[in-house]
């Protein structure tokens, strides 16, 4: 059996927030291997923990990886502010083929095109992909799910940061299928009265009240914030509001054209021609759309740019929606040429805190060996890009730990998933509920 099929058997998707099955990835063929550990967040320090405590298995994965895809280059590109988790990385690359590059502390440095442009001084095409200039990235959390899976285990565990409005900020080791509420409160608990999560993190996590979502093989933590917190009540207002307070005070200062990390590489997105659409109906949508094609909604827009705090990335965010209904594809100009200014308007992550109004949460969140057992856990059915499994299981069933419980479709995109634990099948719908046998 392949790599790429052990790892297809495995459940492994990118563990970064994306979910792209990786076996897809490592059937191609790539002459570079990343490593993205850069972890823009604020708040969150999940890829940093992974880096500390399991930098073996991550330049085993990375090795097995380079051979998966004929790479002959393989690199942990890591923030040099990270210094706990650059030392161990630095020490298990010792005589391996993988090597470190450190990375400045500015968001997003993890963006994929950014990410491959610091590290290989390549631009990838408008539209395009990493493979598409001759590399493979993936987040390291990944790349230790791969050397787990070419030993037989499947994914059935997540490491999260609990960030922000919580009694205890940590990171922990948990099984798929935890769900938040319970985590958080095995862990000491919600220091505010009126929580709100911010799956993902603040600026591109889904926001949602609802405490029991579920921790999923995409996800990489959670920042709590009080609901009366400026960033969520933001966040909260309803579409149709932000378009109507982007239609009637947008001025076109270029702001969040400006800042835009994207633009700054040179690609054609400019949310401010976004937010003038908003001004028409149906004449020159499409035109307009097309500068939102390439977004990759890092936020630094609505969040950070904008001095009116209008909403540019909600509006590229609809935008690239209505392309994708229409079934528009980009049309725009294939040349990429950096801006001058490129590498001197980088937002520093301390900055951005400031900005967001969180400075007072900022606080490490260390690694902790939690022996947490929930007693039950919901595990849907997608977690992944791509189509959503078939339950292999019917309510009453019993399963064992590690056994495949949801299998996509024959030549269909995704990855199966599988019970963390033994236990009982309670009910399956788009989800499965699995409660522990005692």
């Amino acid at each position: 059996m392949t790599l790429a099929e052990k790892v297809k058997q495995a459940g492994v998707v990118g563990a970064g927030g994306g979910g792209f099955p990786t076996h897809v990835k490592l059937a191609s063929k790539a002459d570079t291997i990343i490593a993205n550990g850069a972890e823009c967040e604020p708040l969150l320090h999940k890829d940093a923990a992974v880096m500390e405590h399991h930098a073996r298995d991550l330049v085993r994965g990375l090795e097995l990886a380079m051979d998966a895809v004929e790479a002959r280059d393989a690199v942990i590109a890591i923030k040099a502010k990270k210094k706990h988790a650059v030392e161990a990385c630095q020490e298990a690359v010792k005589g391996s083929r993988v090597r470190v590059q450190l990375l400045g502390d500015y968001y997003p440095a993890g963006d994929e095109y950014d990410l491959v442009f610091n590290v290989t001084g390549r631009l990838i095409p408008p539209a395009g992909i990493p493979i598409n200039v001759g590399v493979v990235v993936c987040n390291v959390e990944t790349f230790v799910n791969i050397a787990a899976a070419h030993a037989g285990r499947p994914v059935t565990h997540k490491t999260v940061t609990l960030a922000g409005a919580v009694r205890n900020p940590t990171t922990v080791t948990v099984p798929v299928g935890t769900t938040f509420r319970e985590l958080i409160e095995a862990t000491g608990g919600f220091a505010t009265e009126q929580p709100v999560l911010c799956l993902g993190g603040l600026m591109m996590g889904e926001t949602t009240e609802n405490l029991d979502a579920p921790i999923t093989k995409t996800a990489t933590g959670v920042v709590v914030l009080p609901r009366e917190h400026h960033v969520i009540q933001r966040k909260l207002k309803p579409a149709t509001a932000q378009n109507a307070i982007g239609k009637s005070a947008c001025d076109q200062c270029r702001y969040c054209t400006e800042y835009c990390p994207r633009f700054l590489l040179g690609y054609a997105v400019e949310p401010h021609q976004v937010m003038r659409s908003l001004a028409f109906t149906a004449t020159g949508q499409e035109y307009w759309n097309q500068w939102a094609a390439l977004c990759c909604s890092c936020g630094l827009c609505t969040l950070y740019a904008c001095p009116e705090e209008l909403f540019p990335k909600e509006a590229c965010d609809q935008s690239k929606a209505e392309m994708r209904k229409a079934n528009l594809k980009w049309t725009g100009s294939m040349t990429v040429k950096p801006h001058a200014m490129q590498d001197g308007r980088h937002v520093p992550i301390k900055t951005l805190t400031r900005k967001l109004h969180v400075q007072q949460y900022d606080h490490p969140a260390p690694w902790q060996p939690l022996d947490f057992q929930p007693a039950r856990v919901v595990l849907p059915l997608k977690q992944n890009a791509g189509v959503a499994n078939l339950p292999l299981i019917k309510p009453g069933d019993r399963v064992s730990a590690g056994q495949m419980i949801g299998q996509v479709p024959e030549k269909a995109l995704g990855a199966p998933v599988h019970a963390p634990f033994a236990g009982r099948v309670v009910s399956v719908s788009d989800r499965v509920v699995l409660e522990r046998i005692p």
